[in-house]
């Protein structure tokens, strides 16, 4: 662009609109919202209920959900918010960490090794029968994260525990079965424990409409590639930083920020452990907004089975 047709744009104000909508651009694209998942909602009486369809794997893939292990914890250096790799069967600093903390066989630190545990969750690509809440979202595929309550519902369908309860597989397109997500509060925490599947049925009478959703699923094994992981190195320099054995930042850094900002978005009322391990100045230097609603999803989304079991876990670790 030429100094004319600069100054020209300017007398027209066409910069400024142009601006605006690359800010607006930004904001959007920058939410931290994926549109490729679904979440549950509640109404104002404080419940939730939808209908969905676990569906089959995606084509070239084995297993119809991907498994992802991660840490959510504060230190004096801030929020540490990361996926574990561990989730890949290779070295995790923080597991190594809570492996150290966990053989000085002291208490307190075992406490600490509960609050900074790893956290299991699991994701299915999924079709929306029903959601009231949002009824766009019906007759869409989706990806859904969800936690051990839910995947032990799916394990019992599949592995019934009772010989006059006929098995069923929930991601099969024609003998599966629509799963009832019951939603409400039990003391203060989101709760599944109502969830159900319906009778076995055919999800569509048409297998051609059947394939095209088949064809619409998102990859599994692509949320659990290498690109999705920081290096073991990368993952030692942060949990140093937020631990302060490097050094504690004055402020929250912008990393930390949206890191706390979209894991409060993605693990709204989930099946999740979101609870402090440090108290420190830092939460003070906190916006006062965002350090309201970390403290509230730390006090009412923590949930003692949606983990794999840390002391059993640990205790593993320790006996080599």
């Amino acid at each position: 662009m030429s100094f004319a047709n600069l100054k020209k744009q300017s007398s027209l104000g066409s910069l400024t609109s142009k601006l605006v909508k690359e800010v607006e651009k930004m904001n959007t694209t920058s939410s931290g919202v994926d549109d490729r998942l679904w979440k549950p909602e509640m109404d104002k009486t404080g419940n939730g209920y939808a209908v969905i369809r676990f569906l089959p794997a995606p084509d070239g893939e084995d297993l119809p959900w991907a498994k992802m292990y991660s840490h959510a914890f504060q230190g004096p250096g801030g929020w540490y918010i990361e996926n574990s790799l561990t989730t890949t069967g290779g070295k995790d600093p923080v597991s190594e960490y809570n492996r150290e903390l966990w053989n000085t066989g002291t208490e307190a630190n075992k406490e600490i090794v509960r609050k900074q545990k790893r956290k299991l969750s699991y994701y299915s690509n999924i079709y929306v029968v029903q959601d009231k809440a949002n009824p766009e979202n019906e007759g869409g595929v989706f990806l859904y994260k969800f936690g051990k309550k839910i995947f032990d519902k799916i394990m019992e369908a599949m592995q019934p525990e009772f010989e006059d309860e006929d098995p069923i597989n929930p991601f099969d397109f024609w003998q599966g079965a629509n799963f009832k997500l019951k939603l409400k509060k039990v003391a203060g925490y989101w709760n599944y424990d109502s969830s159900e599947f319906d009778r076995p049925s055919a999800l569509l009478d048409d297998d051609d409409a059947l394939e095209a959703l088949w064809k619409k699923e998102y990859s599994l094994t692509a949320l659990t590639a290498p690109d999705q992981f920081k290096s073991y190195d990368d993952l030692k320099k942060r949990l140093d930083y937020v631990l302060g054995t490097k050094g504690t930042p004055r402020f929250q850094d912008q990393e930390t920020v949206e890191q706390e900002e979209q894991f409060r978005r993605e693990n709204r009322g989930e099946e999740t452990s979101f609870t402090p391990s440090f108290k420190s100045s830092q939460e003070s230097e906190l916006p006062e907004e965002l350090s309201q609603k970390l403290s509230s999803l730390s006090s009412s989304s923590s949930s003692d089975d949606d983990d794999d079991d840390t002391l059993s876990y640990f205790q593993k670790l320790a006996d080599g």
